[in-house]
């Protein structure tokens, strides 16, 4: 833990006016999507968590009930990689005020030994799950004239890592679909916008890593370290990111705060885009 991390707590946090929204969080049994709807329901959010194992979303559940006990948080069980596993999400969830669309898988890959089956499958989990999701709840949120989407993609969107193009290219659709959907808002108080998270200790990176590590005879830390001297020197704070300093700018994308920001792409990336803009 960071000596910098504020965890969340129900006794101290900013009000975001979200309190009593109801939000979908998906791929939230572990992670940066686990922190976000810890967050969200620390707000007095309705918090639903999604993810493929029944057992683990229980889990997930009762980590945050425990932490607070005034938490309303409830599970729905969808492989968002099909457009089955999608539509019956939307039956089980029929309208929604929030939707973080974080659902996502990586894997390092050789460019040439990416076959297609692995193209369509990084582009119907990572991509199509957040276009169909976001195609089923948006009409209702215009209706309503409140509404928030957030698609969490990554700052592999902009600089493509060469050991995982097709992960990329998913997330570079993420921020295209993110600002067009938000030009459909105008006049309205619904927002799209996509966050680019930089290269974060959440738990498949954090075994990936131990696992090199493991292989090399090395640390965690001094693994991390050499992560970020060879793979991603551009990054300012040397360091993996923590989930939470994730879902603190994520939240603040969901909130009421953030009214003007829309069809943005925000950086939590730990300064690792060189770029201004």
């Amino acid at each position: 833990m960071s000596p910098h991390t504020q965890l969340v707590s129900e006794d101290h946090h900013m009000d975001l006016g979200i309190s009593n929204k109801m939000a979908l969080v998906t791929g939230s049994s572990a992670g940066i999507g686990l922190a976000t709807a810890t967050r969200l329901a620390a707000e007095g959010a309705q918090v639903w968590l999604n993810g493929r194992s029944e057992g683990r979303l229980h889990e997930a559940a009762e980590t945050i009930r425990s932490a607070m006990p005034a938490a309303r948080v409830n599970v729905a069980v969808a492989d968002l990689g099909t457009a089955q596993g999608c539509a019956s999400l939307c039956e089980q969830i029929p309208a929604i005020d929030i939707l973080v669309n974080n659902v996502g898988i990586f894997e390092p890959k050789p460019f040439a030994d990416i076959p297609d089956e692995d193209w369509s499958r990084m582009f119907d989990v990572n991509v199509m799950s957040g276009v169909r999701l976001t195609r089923h709840y948006l009409p209702s949120m215009l209706k309503s004239d409140w509404g928030r989407v957030i698609f969490v993609s990554s700052e592999s969107a902009v600089q493509i890592p060469q050991e995982m193009i097709h992960y990329g290219m998913t997330k570079t659709a993420q921020l295209a679909i993110a600002r067009g959907v938000a030009e459909t808002t105008t006049k309205t108080g619904v927002t799209v916008n996509s966050v680019l998270v930089g290269p974060t200790k959440s738990e498949g990176v954090g075994t990936f890593v131990e696992q090199m590590a493991h292989e090399q005879g090395i640390t965690f830390e001094q693994m991390e370290q050499e992560f970020f001297s060879n793979v991603r020197p551009t990054s300012l704070m040397q360091r993996f990111i923590n989930v939470d300093e994730v879902s603190a700018m994520i939240c603040y994308l969901c909130s009421g705060l953030a009214s003007a920001t829309n069809g943005a792409a925000l950086r939590v990336d730990g300064g690792v885009v060189r770029s201004i803009l």
